[in-house]
């Protein structure tokens, strides 16, 4: 992202309570608060993103029960959306990963939620666990769980802030990713454990793909695949084109990997903006 672009597309970073834990909310705009804000700069669209894991940063939540969990995690993204968002403001869903399945099931339990169109990056949908990658992180994250969590909590717990910010410094260079936020978190026992757990029920409980709720939704769904992506090979962009023949199904040919966070979101941003444009005669 250029710093003309920087300049001009305000990002605001907000730490909200919300289902009973602290949650990171990055904001982009001139706007803060959808409520109270009346003015010109007050957006008539809100495009919400849903990225491919999400780490609660409050070890304490009670308010949504097993909030760490999947079905928790979905919950409380539609918690934001009642409480912070007016309900009459139209939405575009944008998940990437696991954050395609928690978008369908947004639209599955909150029917209500005036979406107009949802784009399903490398969507990890269905057959995790039977994936290349899935077959080796299930008995990671399924049956030495609990190794993980003790690890983590042996060389992270006693480690100091200043070391923990060096090392996410040191891979943050190696990767060669640029980062405007804090990710002081990421090495936490507690987010490490989060994180295990809920990739262990995503092994577990994202199998079978939700036709019915594809069916009924359709229209405002667009999925795109990768190439070659060890989280949701081609055969499942095969399978849901022959289910689905009419649907905006699209196969990645550029070569962008499942992360493409790291190297490729220019080129991913650029696109998706190339698609909602389609979809602006809605609003």
């Amino acid at each position: 992202m250029d710093s003309e672009l920087k300049e001009d597309i305000p990002v605001h970073e907000e730490f909200i309570l919300c289902g009973g834990v602290e949650t990171q909310v990055l904001k982009c705009g001139p706007w803060t608060d959808l409520f109270n804000d009346q003015s010109v700069n007050r957006p008539k669209l809100l495009i919400f993103i849903l990225p491919g894991k999400y780490e609660s940063l409050d070890p304490n939540a009670q308010e949504i029960k097993d909030i760490y969990g999947l079905s928790g995690q979905i919950e409380h993204k539609l918690a934001f959306l009642r409480t912070h968002v007016p309900k009459e403001m139209k939405l575009v869903l944008i998940g990437h990963s696991i954050g395609s399945y928690i978008s369908l099931q947004m639209l599955k339990r909150a029917p209500e939620l005036p979406v107009i169109h949802s784009f399903l990056l490398f969507p990890t949908i269905e057959r995790m666990s039977e994936s290349p990658r899935g077959r080796i992180a299930t008995p990671l994250l399924c049956w030495f769980r609990y190794v993980l969590y003790a690890a983590g909590y042996l060389l992270f717990k006693p480690c100091p802030q200043k070391i923990k910010s060096l090392l996410i410094r040191m891979g943050l260079q190696v990767m060669n990713v640029e980062n405007e936020f804090s990710l002081m978190n990421v090495l936490e026992p507690f987010c490490i454990a989060n994180a295990a757990y809920l990739g262990g029920q995503e092994m577990m409980q994202v199998v079978e793909r939700d036709n019915e709720t594809i069916k009924e939704h359709l229209s405002k769904l667009t999925f795109y695949y990768g190439a070659v992506d060890p989280w949701c090979p081609k055969e499942y962009y095969e399978d849901i084109k022959k289910n689905f023949p009419e649907g905006d199904i699209r196969l990645c040919e550029k070569n962008i990997p499942h992360a493409f966070i790291l190297h490729f979101y220019q080129e991913m941003a650029g696109m998706v903006a190339d698609w909602l444009k389609d979809n602006l005669p809605k609003i």
